[in-house]
């Protein structure tokens, strides 16, 4: 099963879409708009899967002119998976793509989980001039684009807007605090019966994905779920197709497939820090889950990153 398709992140999929749904992120979204001109989106844990979104009024005209061009979409793309990256194990995070505009990632969690990212920003902290428009042509390549795309991109990055740093972080304690507001947001939602699972099944997942790092047993789920454990096993299997057992697994090899692309990391601690007892039973897991032994599967990843 992947990444894509795993217990793990169907289920902060479907969190994520009810909160970015949700009233209170709607109204927040409006009103952080309103005060600091800046864009705001919700956006999936995952760092693969960033891209501008349909709504226009999170766009840069800057931003987008500049995905008109390759190579200048691949730094994009790779500088907000790196922010990602960062901002999933030290908290807010702000960087600094190749053109100078400035970027923010604020992570939105639910017990050890990121179910996803506030992202703001697209501005300068300095105004922009035509010297350092030159600069950023010959970073771009100028072969690489007709006079017509020159024109534009400069008349749009001439008009993008620039916060003075003090101000900006200022707007970016503001987000951290609406971050920990939908994180008991999304506790709240996650308990909620949408119709389509049982209550105690979805109080059930709530509590196994805030406590993926420690023992899980099913007594002690099905107590969560309020069932008794032959109808928590049964009505388990029915809802996520899945034994308890193999659903914690997947959630936790998921989990770790993240940790994995930290090369700083030790293979060891990643298999006590998302929940397994021994090495040698994270090892069986995930071999059995993923294919390939934790080692190959970081390689793999990272030489893919890397090229």
């Amino acid at each position: 099963m992947s990444a894509a398709t795993s217990p793990h992140r169907e289920f902060e999929t479907s969190l994520l879409e009810r909160l970015a749904n949700s009233e209170r992120f709607r109204v927040y979204q409006d009103a952080f708009r309103t005060a600091t001109g800046l864009p705001l989106r919700l956006v999936p844990s995952d760092p693969d899967a960033w891209c501008l979104d349909d709504q226009k009024i999170n766009r840069s005209p800057f931003c987008e002119a500049l995905n008109a061009c390759d190579s200048a979409c691949g730094a994009c793309i790779e500088t907000n998976r790196r922010l990602m990256k960062e901002a999933e194990t030290k908290g807010p995070m702000t960087c600094h793509c190749f053109a100078g505009l400035c970027a923010t990632a604020v992570p939105v969690k639910m017990g050890a989980s990121v179910v996803g990212y506030l992202k703001t920003g697209q501005v300068f902290s300095r105004t922009p001039s035509e010297d350092q428009f030159e600069q950023l042509l010959g970073a771009i390549g100028r072969r690489t684009i007709t006079d017509d795309a020159r024109d534009k991109l400069k008349q749009a990055y001439l008009q993008t807007r620039h916060v003075e740093p003090s101000r900006y972080q200022s707007m970016v304690t503001l987000l951290t605090s609406f971050a920990e507001q939908l994180a008991e947001q999304a506790e709240s939602l996650a308990i909620i019966d949408e119709g389509s699972e049982p209550a105690a099944i979805a109080r059930a997942r709530k509590f196994i994905h805030a406590h993926l790092d420690q023992p899980l047993p099913l007594g002690l789920v099905a107590r969560h779920a309020g069932l008794s454990e032959s109808h928590f096993c049964r009505l388990f299997k029915e809802s996520a197709g899945l034994t308890l057992t193999d659903y914690v697994n997947r959630c936790r090899i998921d989990w770790a497939k993240r940790e994995l692309l930290k090369p700083e990391a030790r293979i060891s601690e990643i298999a006590f820090l998302v929940g397994y007892q021994s090495l040698s039973q994270f090892n069986r897991s995930f071999a059995r889950i993923v294919g390939v032994s934790p080692t190959i599967y970081r390689r793999s990843r990272l030489e893919r990153v890397a090229s």
